[in-house]
């Protein structure tokens, strides 16, 4: 499998000789978290062709069958105050859009803040996590995807049948695990080459893709639950909401989960 990725790679790219291929692991960001720690390089890429604890945000588990989807995380180490890198998962949602749209001609949306959607239904999941040196600044970052290349029958629970898809039952057609893995490493890569000269663009694209924006959503959080309207967006990926009261909140990730009032998006 890491012959065949490195085969879907240029030859002068740089993280060429940085990609490791397991066929399972837990989870691939706490393998490269642990690498991080241990010193591994910017660009190092670490890919699981099944995890048995593959985690999402706030906790979330999210399923791992055996060679059924792209399970990818990535090391970055930006060395800047965690304020600068708060668009990171954007960035990292629309460069996942642009390799999936390379590859399919097909491009899937965003719901905010780190999910890909097609057909009203999940697509990939984002995770980003930080690392932090003792002065404050940034460590490392670590960026960990789930995309869903193709499901077999009886292989996802019967609640997430209605919730979740797959590049092959979306759009006809899935990419080999390793035509994805390259594209995917190359826009990764060139998202970190413009992730802080080309802020404002990213974010633009972002917004473009967000399917979120003008729903109305509910606003889960560990105080409730409360309903809304989705706005805006900063610069940073904060979601405005406009409340029932009239009044506007900025939403930031770590706070909350949206959902749809009706459906998963």
């Amino acid at each position: 499998m890491k012959a065949r990725i490195a085969n879907c790679l240029p030859s002068n790219h740089p993280w060429k000789e940085q990609v490791l291929v397991f066929d399972s692991l837990p989870s691939t960001n706490t393998h490269a978290i642990a690498l991080a720690k241990a010193g591994a390089p910017e660009g190092t890429v670490v890919i699981a062709r099944h995890q048995t604890a593959g985690r999402g945000r706030m906790g979330r588990s999210f399923l791992s069958p055996l060679d059924s989807g792209l399970y990818m995380s990535l090391i970055l180490r930006p060395h800047c105050p965690a304020q600068q890198l708060m668009h990171l998962t954007c960035a990292a949602a629309v460069a996942a859009c642009d390799a999936i749209e390379a590859l399919t001609g097909t491009r899937p949306g965003i719901k905010w803040i780190n999910d890909l959607v097609l057909e009203n239904r999940k697509l990939a999941g984002i995770l980003t996590e930080l690392g932090f040196t003792g002065d404050g600044l940034v460590s490392y970052a670590v960026v960990g995807m789930g995309i869903n290349l193709h499901h077999t029958p009886g292989q996802l629970p019967p609640e997430l049948e209605s919730m979740v898809c797959s590049l092959q039952s979306a759009t006809g057609q899935a990419p080999e695990l390793p035509q994805l893995a390259g594209a995917m490493i190359c826009s990764m890569e060139k998202m970190n080459q413009q992730l802080f000269s080309c802020r404002r663009e990213i974010m633009e694209r972002y917004k473009a893709d967000c399917i979120t924006l003008g729903r109305e959503v509910k606003i889960i959080s560990p105080q409730g639950t409360r309903q809304g309207k989705a706005l805006d967006l900063d610069q940073d990926g904060a979601l405005t909401v406009l409340l029932p009261d009239g009044s506007k909140e900025n939403i930031s990730s770590g706070e909350v989960s949206i959902r749809g009032l009706w459906d998963y998006v």
